[in-house]
């Protein structure tokens, strides 16, 4: 990388930062010379990026403002591309909201910018070969399933929604075909959402393009306006999206809003549920707390488009598990119980990850304890069973630990209902977390339950050999 840089620039590498990458598998590093900067980026897929070099060649031939790419390595799994500089129209206005600043007016001003942009865009890009692109040409049916699927399997199993498979499979299909019917010709960004737009000099700028190919236009707005953390009021999501079509209708005289109009909800629905499949794969598989952080945003813009909106095709089973969703004690909004998630687990497989959000709590290393899985007789058993309680009752320094456990937890348990805290996870770790860790985990979950008004859930996570 730092050869690639001195070739490039002509002169050596004297500062190397790595940036973070919220949603990619891909390292991004600024590289810094006496006068020159780039951001270097690896990826082993090689494939992804000839699609990127490929749409950033041909974007910026038709004047849409991408990167620049400066020099890529011989194996094609390196690059280096113009620093665009670390602010994105999400950090500027996240960081105003934080600061307690009215952000109206900003998002409504780079908005309606990305927004000229992206008319621009979906047009003088429409005669682009998507043969090159990553990894289907088109947003199609097929395209469509594939994020459908996602959805399935890294959020509804994930987060255990109960549905039919099969009845689900038909909505699915209906969905899909329902949605490729309409006119799918246009350039498609794939995730053109606040986070990829630059602002440099009061410009907007636009990267992570790697997954363009041909779709419909209703998809990038959706994925603009319903964007979970980006957190649009929905009054100005009308206005945008109004501002869009006067937009369109100036640039295309045969442009029909209203053909527009009809689909565009059941795009916002299927980016929605791509964009949960990846929270679920992000947060839980990859265990990046941020991605669980998005859920609730994202089961709010769901709540709000069931009830304003309906569409006109039969998927009855879709939308139940949609209202499922919404009805989830944990996104439904309304005032919740404490609860207190106590799991035993093995530090050979590593600590347990807390799906909520918020980074976990307590963690109880109960190796200190005498282990009842050195002697034969209980090497078969667990925690729960009799022989082991009565092993554990014989050992007087086991309960003076859990005294000190029940006094940590408990003020803490206490201090959460108090202040309308809805997640406390509690942790017991064991070396093979049969024994040590499920007992105390036993006798914390029941001491929670008989002392306090809040739910407890106990998970074993070697339950399977229990």
């Amino acid at each position: 990388m730092e050869e690639l840089f001195e070739k490039w620039a002509g002169e050596p590498c004297v500062n190397k930062i790595q940036l973070t990458a919220n949603g990619s598998n891909r390292l991004y590093y600024r590289l810094e010379g006496a006068t020159k900067s780039c951001i270097a980026t690896i990826n082993d897929d090689v494939k992804e990026n000839e699609a990127f070099f490929f749409f950033a060649d041909e974007m910026r031939r038709r004047n849409v403002k991408v990167p620049e790419i400066y020099a890529v390595s011989d194996d094609k799994t390196t690059y280096l591309q113009q620093d665009l500089g670390n602010v994105s129209v999400y950090t500027y206005i996240s960081s105003r909201k934080t600061n307690g600043v009215d952000t109206t007016e900003p998002m409504r001003h780079y908005y309606r910018m990305a927004i000229d942009d992206l008319v621009m865009m979906q047009d003088s890009c429409r005669d682009i070969d998507f043969s090159h692109a990553y990894s289907r040409p088109a947003f199609d049916k097929r395209a469509i399933l594939w994020d459908l699927n996602y959805f399935k399997y890294y959020f509804l199993k994930l987060f255990h929604v109960q549905y039919d498979e099969e009845l689900l499979e038909q909505d699915f299909q209906t969905f899909a075909e329902y949605l490729a019917l309409d006119d799918c010709d246009y350039f498609m960004f794939r995730d053109f959402q606040s986070r990829n737009i630059m602002i440099v000099d009061e410009e907007l700028y636009y990267i992570d393009f790697q997954g363009a190919r041909r779709g419909a236009a209703q998809y990038d707005l959706a994925s603009l306006l319903y964007s979970s953390k980006s957190d649009v009021p929905d009054s100005l999501r009308l206005e945008l999206l109004d501002y869009y079509l006067s937009v369109r209708e100036q640039r295309d005289k045969s442009f029909d809003r209203n053909t527009f109009t009809k689909k565009y909800y059941g795009y916002v629905l299927v980016r929605m549920m791509q964009a949960m499949g990846a929270y679920g794969y992000r947060g839980v598989i990859e265990k990046k707390e941020y991605f669980i952080k998005s859920i609730p945003y994202a089961v709010n813009n769901l709540r709000n488009i069931l009830k304003d909106h309906q569409l006109p095709i039969s998927i009855p089973h879709l939308v139940e598990i949609w209202e499922r969703i919404c009805e989830m004690p944990e996104y439904s909004g309304e005032k919740e119980k404490l609860t207190v998630s106590v799991f035993s687990f093995s530090y050979r497989k590593g600590l347990p990850f807390d799906k909520s959000g918020n980074g976990g709590g307590f963690v109880f290393d109960c190796r200190m304890l005498p282990n009842p899985g050195l002697y034969d007789e209980y090497k078969s058993l667990n925690g729960r069973d009799k022989e082991v309680v009565e092993f554990f009752e014989q050992h007087p320094e086991t309960e003076d630990f859990l005294v000190l456990v029940r006094q940590l937890v408990g003020s803490a348990v206490k201090s959460y209902i108090e202040r309308d805290y809805t997640r406390l996870m509690v942790n017991f770790g064991c070396t093979g977390g049969r024994h040590r860790s499920v007992y105390c985990a036993e006798q914390l979950a029941k001491y929670i339950r008989d002392n306090y008004d809040c739910n407890v859930t106990l998970h074993h996570l070697e339950q399977s050999k229990l």
